[in-house]
C-alpha cells in the first residue's frame, strides 16, 4: 500500500473569500493560489480531526456589539488531498445569529459554535458524510455569560469550555464580568456546569484559552487586562483561580488608545506559549499608536509558570489570528487591515513569517501585503494539514 504523507495549506479569509496558500516551511515563504467564496464575511475556520474538511462560521453581523445581520451559516469544504484546493461540500446550515467562534470536538463529531450577541452556545452534529448537521437539542438551560468569544473541547473530549469576555465599563454602563464556562459533555450533551468568575468576573475579561499537550496546563488571555493567565484543569475542573498571572505588555499604553490582548497558543512541544498584543485607534485618521508584538513564554515543566523571554513586533497592525505550523518551526500572523500612520505613510494588511528557534524565541523573516480593498478586512488565518 503506498505511503500516504500530510502536507499542509495556509488559508486567510478576506470578507466572505477564503484563500489557499502553499507554505514553504523550510524557506518560511508562501504562494498564493485560488480562493473559495462562502454565504458571508468569515468569522472561524476549524479543520476535522481526520477527514479532508474544513468547517467555516459565516456571518453578515458587524463585528462586537454592532448592528446585527440576518446571513449566519455554518459550511462544510473539502480539501483536495493533492492540491490543498477548497470547495463546498454539501449544504450550509443555518444559524440563528453571528457566530464569533467554532470549533468541533477532539473526534469531529460534532460542530461546537460560540455566539456573542446574545452569548450562547450551540452544538451540531456531524454527518457521516462529514457534512454539518441538524442542533442536539440541550437538556436543560445554559448560563453562557456575557460576550461569549470561544468554545473548546478539552484534549479528552469529556468536556467543552466556552470562553465569555464581558465588557468594560463605559460611560454610565458599568463593567460586566467574564467568565470560563465548562460543561461536562457527551453525545453532544452539556450537563455539570461550572462556571469560574474570580471576583465575581470584575477584572476578568477573558478572549482565548489553550491546552497544553501533555500537562493539566490551561493558558488563558485576558483581553481587557493585557494579560496571560494558568488555570490547572484536573477532574473534569478548572482551578477556581489562576495559578500564575503574567502582564503581557512590554511597554505602558498610550493615552487615548485601546490596547488589547488577543490570540493565544501554546507551542506543539509543550515547552513556550505566545501571545498576541493588539492596538488599533485611529485618532484624526491616523494610528494613535499602541503595541502590536508578539509575547514568548517559556514554560516551566514542573510547574507550567510561564516567564516572557520575548516581545516581537509583529510587523502590521492588529493581529487577530497567528498560528504554528505542526512541526513548531514555523509561525505566520495576520493583521486585519492597513492603517495610516501620522507621517502621511501607511503599515498594509499582512501577513507576517517567523521562525522559531529551539528556544521558543521568533526570529522575523518576512511578510506578504494583503490588499483587502475598501471596508473589507482580513478575519482569519490558520494553517492546516491534510
Amino acid at each position: 500500500m503506498p505511503e500516504t504523507r500530510s502536507r499542509l495549506a495556509l488559508y486567510a479569509s478576506v470578507a466572505n473569500e477564503l484563500t489557499h496558500y502553499d507554505i514553504g516551511v523550510a524557506d518560511a515563504t508562501l504562494t498564493r493560489r485560488e480562493s473559495v467564496s462562502l454565504p458571508a464575511n468569515v468569522q472561524y475556520v476549524w479543520p476535522h480531526a481526520s477527514q479532508a474538511f474544513l468547517y467555516a462560521a459565516t456571518s453578515d453581523s458587524a463585528s462586537g456589539m454592532g448592528a446585527a445581520g440576518s446571513n449566519h451559516h455554518v459550511s462544510a469544504l473539502k480539501i483536495d488531498r493533492d492540491s490543498g484546493a477548497l470547495s463546498l461540500h454539501g449544504a450550509p446550515i443555518p444559524l440563528p445569529t453571528r457566530p464569533i467562534h467554532m470549533a468541533t470536538d477532539i473526534p469531529s463529531q460534532h460542530v461546537l459554535v460560540a455566539f456573542n450577541n446574545p452569548s450562547a452556545i450551540h452544538i451540531y452534529r456531524i454527518n457521516p458524510d462529514g457534512t454539518p448537521g441538524a442542533e442536539v437539542a440541550q437538556p436543560g438551560p445554559i448560563d453562557a455569560g456575557i460576550f461569549a468569544h470561544q468554545v473548546r473541547a478539552t484534549p479528552d473530549s469529556r468536556h467543552v469550555i466556552l470562553v465569555t469576555r464581558g465588557h468594560d465599563p463605559a460611560g454610565a454602563k458599568a463593567e460586566e464580568p467574564g467568565a470560563l464556562m465548562l460543561w461536562d459533555f457527551k453525545d453532544g450533551m452539556l450537563s455539570n456546569q461550572q462556571k469560574v468568575a474570580p471576583n465575581g468576573g470584575y477584572g476578568f475579561g477573558p478572549r482565548h484559552l489553550d491546552f497544553h499537550p501533555s500537562k493539566p496546563w490551561v493558558y488563558v488571555s485576558l483581553e481587557r487586562e493585557n494579560r496571560l493567565d494558568m488555570f490547572t484543569l484536573a477532574n473534569g475542573r478548572l482551578s477556581e483561580r489562576a495559578v500564575f498571572r503574567k502582564n503581557n505588555l512590554s511597554q505602558l499604553g498610550v493615552p487615548g488608545a485601546r490596547q488589547a490582548v488577543g490570540t493565544v497558543h501554546v507551542h506543539p512541544s509543550g515547552r513556550f506559549v505566545y501571545v498576541a498584543n493588539r492596538a488599533s485607534t485611529v485618532v484624526d485618521g491616523a494610528f494613535a499608536g499602541g503595541e502590536n508584538t508578539l509575547a514568548v513564554y517559556a514554560i516551566d515543566p514542573a510547574t507550567g509558570e510561564p516567564s516572557a523571554i520575548q516581545h516581537i513586533d509583529t510587523r502590521g497592525i492588529h493581529c487577530r489570528t497567528f498560528h504554528i505550523d505542526p512541526s513548531g518551526k514555523l509561525l505566520v500572523a495576520a493583521h486585519i487591515q492597513g492603517i495610516k500612520l501620522r507621517d502621511g505613510s501607511e503599515v498594509p494588511c499582512c501577513l507576517s513569517l517567523f521562525r522559531i528557534g529551539d528556544d521558543g524565541r521568533l526570529d522575523y523573516v518576512r511578510k506578504y501585503d494583503v490588499d483587502v480593498g475598501g471596508g473589507r478586512t482580513q478575519w482569519w488565518m490558520g494553517m492546516v494539514s491534510f
